[in-house]
């Protein structure tokens, strides 16, 4: 194997690693991401589009690996309510209900502003949103909610949609900016989560039917197939295991610590832009 070829499949596997890892957690991966492309020298061959897509798609796979039981209580109860009109399952349908009517917030601006906000790209606006991250989670570090999923309500649904809305904007952590507003809205943490993880289901459905075209246009796609399986593969190992490290994370309310993080890696980055 030529020098060339081993460097491309080792960065893409790192790249995939370190998207898989950086996605679960509130410290945004898209940010991570640019920061580790910009600092390191590192470029993508190929359709990026292609490259987000497979490793989002590893993700998404991770996400529904690990809230399963979750998923099939929600669909065999909450869409089984429809049917039966059984007392015990309507908060399931509403759970549902909920997910649908926070998916909307960030459809709609996603679809109406994706050139804006792909302008905001670059790492000062990674760096300031980061802090900005940080500072939302330092904010909420111990709250400790009452409501489950019983005492949800629609209101609760469009400002956590909001704020997964905002996070668009690279730096702006989705896990961060939604947990965040759950909690501030008086959401039990466990909830919260998977509220949050849930909610990124649809959004990721949506982003790789909305990427597809791009995938099926890739003309490196056959030279490159390797390379993107690699991504794959590491994305979904490190989402999974980065995920299933933050539940417990977030069981033993440590949220501070990536509070701590993003508001001391936001001024190292500004710092080594400016010096630079």
């Amino acid at each position: 194997m030529e020098i060339e070829q081993l460097w491309l499949l080792l960065k893409f596997t790192f790249l995939g690693l370190f998207q898989g890892f950086t996605e679960p957690i509130p410290i945004s991966s898209s940010g991570h991401l640019q920061l580790a492309q910009y600092f390191l020298g590192i470029e993508i061959e190929g359709n990026n589009f292609t490259f987000e897509l497979m490793v989002n798609s590893a993700s998404l796979i991770a996400v529904l690996l690990v809230f399963r039981e979750d998923i099939m209580r929600l669909i065999t109860r909450g869409l089984g309510y429809i049917k039966t009109r059984k007392p015990e399952d309507k908060t399931e349908f509403n759970f549902i209900l909920y997910l649908i009517i926070g998916t909307i917030p960030a459809g709609v601006i996603g679809v109406l502003f994706d050139d804006d906000i792909s302008r905001l790209s670059g790492p000062q606006t990674v760096a300031i949103t980061l802090m900005i991250t940080g500072i939302a989670l330092f904010l909420i570090r111990n709250l400790r909610g009452k409501r489950g999923e019983s005492g949800m309500s629609i209101k609760d649904a469009l400002i956590i949609g909001g704020a997964q809305a905002i996070a668009l904007i690279p730096g702006i952590s989705r896990s961060g900016a939604t947990i965040v507003a759950a909690m501030a809205r008086g959401i039990h943490q466990e909830t919260a989560l998977r509220y949050s993880f849930l909610l990124f289901v649809p959004v990721s459905l949506g982003g790789m039917v909305l990427s597809f075209s791009d995938f099926l246009q890739d003309d490196n796609l056959a030279d490159l197939w390797l390379p993107y399986l690699l991504a794959f593969i590491a994305s979904l190992i490190a989402s999974y295991f980065s995920l299933k490290w933050f539940m417990n994370i977030m069981a033993k309310g440590n949220l501070i610590y990536f509070a701590i993080y993003c508001l001391t890696v936001g001024p190292i980055v500004l710092l080594v832009l400016w010096i630079s």
